[in-house]
């Protein structure tokens, strides 16, 4: 079995209780079902769970190199030459990431997030795409803030060849395996 889950801003990627947070539970009925990967609590977006392990194994090990697809929204607006400092790689975490690809979006159509960020009428902001192709701990805020521009939200679009589509947050569906 597979699932493609639009995890809500503020819902902690596992299915045992937390004290403060929301978690899958909540949401997923299904039994048996592992998140491939994660999705940092104040980040929204696509999270896949599956029973496969090969498969869970494969979409969140780094090293498989399985692209990942993002919209990120940013605290001001970076230059090109900022966004080839992603697309070279950035150290965080005594970390050199690999390299991303990165552009300038126009403000993409999404859903309200709840709570809405934070706003600031002397400080702009921009919406950035960026694809990566490890997903290592809060690793695109991480990115971003490298370069001196902070993540306010951040939506992950889609992991390889699965999408989040048009689900609305708190939605799933069941993908049939092959």
């Amino acid at each position: 079995m597979l699932i493609i889950f639009n995890k809500p801003y503020g819902v902690i990627t596992q299915f045992s209780e937390h004290d403060v947070y929301p978690t899958l539970k909540e949401f997923i009925p299904h039994k048996n079902v592992y998140p491939a990967g994660r999705l940092d609590t104040d980040s929204e977006g696509l999270v896949i769970l599956t029973d496969n392990g090969a498969l869970q194994n494969k979409l969140s090990d780094p090293l498989s190199s399985i692209e990942k697809v993002y919209v990120v929204q940013v605290e001001n607006i970076p230059s090109r030459d900022d966004l080839l400092k992603l697309e070279k790689g950035v150290m965080i975490s005594k970390y050199f990431t690999k390299p991303a690809k990165a552009k300038m979006i126009d403000e993409p159509t999404l859903w309200e997030r709840v709570p809405p960020i934070r706003k600031r009428n002397s400080i702009p902001t921009s919406w950035l795409e960026i694809r990566i192709t490890e997903g290592k701990n809060r690793q695109v805020r991480k990115m971003t803030a490298a370069i001196g521009f902070p993540t306010l939200r951040l939506v992950r679009l889609s992991i390889g060849d699965y999408k989040i589509g048009d689900l609305e947050p708190g939605n799933y569906h069941v993908v049939e395996s092959s």
